[in-house]
């Protein structure tokens, strides 16, 4: 789909709907192809071993941290970018995309550092020492896709605020299919390639993301309808203005992102105190709700692409209905999810684990409890992300970034490890102090986004 300018009458709820649907399928289905990435390695290692599994469970979580706050500086772009289209700006798009790019390589570089001593990190955490060990030999590999990767998130931004959402759903398919075969040849010693376990899981996710990146840098590339936004011309230029603006509208997403995910690391390591068998339930309905969160992040990258076209326009009105149908849609969606893990749980869990595995009834009871309880917090998580979405369309990042520390390290963390340990609830009483976060977020997202929406003048 090509970005086309809103016309000057004010659209109908109908074309609201309409519009959000048509942006936002493919913005869910990348989402959701990307998550099979995760996926495949966590099935694969699952039918492998539990202590690759756990291992990787560990690394994947630390990985994922230093991964998200870096992409913070890439969906900084969505907005400004779509801010920039709105305004008939196709200058300040390449200036946003190509400050955005230096940003993110300037911050894999700095942090590829402490990645790469991952175990004694891990130690000091109070992990297992095999464990750990294995977390580092899966890490010392994946940390070369860093780089790419966060490319990558630079290049949908880019291509999303475009409305050409389509490119990044079909590039990110490719991906995802093509790690499959590389897990299986790399992991199990397949195809005439060595038995590599988590090691070859980490080599399969660097081949994959450089795949998904070369494919997008291609499209970008040679596409005519994108050249006038000449997106390559002086890629080494400096440009101090939009170096700027990217960094400080990025840096307060970056660690409204690291809130969020470090409440749930610090999860993983609470649980892992509790032995492999919660570990790897653990990982196993992290991967699950991803999958379903990964509905709700599409509609909120809709919010916030068409709340920034909004803005660029200055149009109160298309910002005020496209709100409506992105919080409303969020609501709906998470309602499928709740419904899924209530009903099929075990289904779900035994989807992940090797039918032979000893401890395959531990892990499934206790991911079924833990499912149960992640049921509890689709709507609120689904509802936050959407008014995270709306806010940074128009700009907000600092506020938001003060609610989230305060959601989820100073309520969220607190109740998870009180929950957990000292009223002795172990793994689920970890989950349940995710619920408390999860609620208080959601509840101050909304409120500063209607409080904004209400007094919100275009001069």
């Amino acid at each position: 789909m090509t970005a086309t300018p809103d016309q000057s009458a004010p659209m109908q709820w109908g074309g609201h709907i309409r519009a959000s649907i048509a942006l936002g399928l493919p913005l869910v289905g990348s989402h959701i192809a990307q998550m099979l990435t995760h996926i495949t390695d966590v099935v694969m290692l699952g039918w492998y071993t539990i202590d690759a599994l756990a291992g990787v469970v560990l690394a994947g979580q630390m990985y994922f941290i230093v991964f998200i706050v870096g992409s913070g500086i890439a969906f900084a772009i969505m907005p400004m970018c779509a801010t920039a289209l709105g305004a008939g700006d196709d200058r300040q798009v390449r200036r946003s995309v190509r400050m955005g790019a230096w940003l993110v390589t300037l911050y894999a570089f700095i942090f590829a550092i402490p990645l790469w001593y991952l175990k004694s990190i891990l130690l000091f955490l109070g992990q297992q020492a095999d464990l750990a060990q294995i977390a580092q030999d899966y890490m010392r590999i994946a940390v070369i896709g860093l780089f790419p990767g966060l490319w990558i998130m630079v290049l949908k931004s880019y291509l999303s605020s475009l409305e050409r959402a389509q490119i990044v759903l079909v590039a990110t398919l490719v991906a995802a299919a093509a790690n499959i075969v590389f897990n299986y040849a790399l992991i199990f010693g397949n195809l005439g390639f060595p038995e590599m376990g988590a090691r070859g899981a980490a080599w399969a996710s660097v081949l994959t993301i450089t795949l998904d990146f070369l494919f997008l840098l291609v499209y970008c590339r040679v596409l005519p309808a994108l050249k006038k936004f000449e997106l390559f011309q002086n890629p080494f230029r400096f440009d101090r203005e939009a170096f700027v603006e990217t960094f400080k509208l990025g840096w307060p997403i970056s660690l409204t992102l690291l809130a969020e995910t470090t409440l749930f690391t610090a999860a993983t390591i609470m649980v892992g105190w509790s032995g492999t068998v919660a570990l790897a339930a653990h990982g196993v309905v992290l991967q699950i709700t991803s999958v379903g969160f990964m509905i709700p992040l599409g509609i909120s990258n809709v919010g916030t692409i068409r709340g920034g076209r909004a803005l660029g326009r200055k149009d109160k009105l298309h910002l005020k209905r496209a709100a409506s149908v992105v919080l409303w849609g969020a609501f709906f969606v998470s309602l499928i999810s709740l419904t899924l893990y209530l009903v099929i749980p075990r289904q779900l869990m035994r989807l992940f684990i090797d039918p032979t595995e000893p401890s395959i009834n531990a892990i499934v009871e206790m991911g079924v409890l833990l499912l149960f309880v992640s049921a509890a917090f689709q709507i609120v998580d689904a509802l936050q992300v959407a008014a995270l979405g709306m806010l940074r369309g128009i700009k907000d990042t600092t506020v938001p970034m003060i609610l989230a520390v305060i959601s989820y390290w100073c309520i969220g963390m607190p109740s998870a490890y009180f929950l957990g340990f000292p009223m002795d609830y172990g793994a689920e009483g970890v989950w349940w102090g995710l619920v408390i976060g999860l609620t208080v977020a959601a509840t101050t997202m909304i409120w500063r986004y209607l409080v904004l929406q209400k007094n919100l003048e275009f001069d």
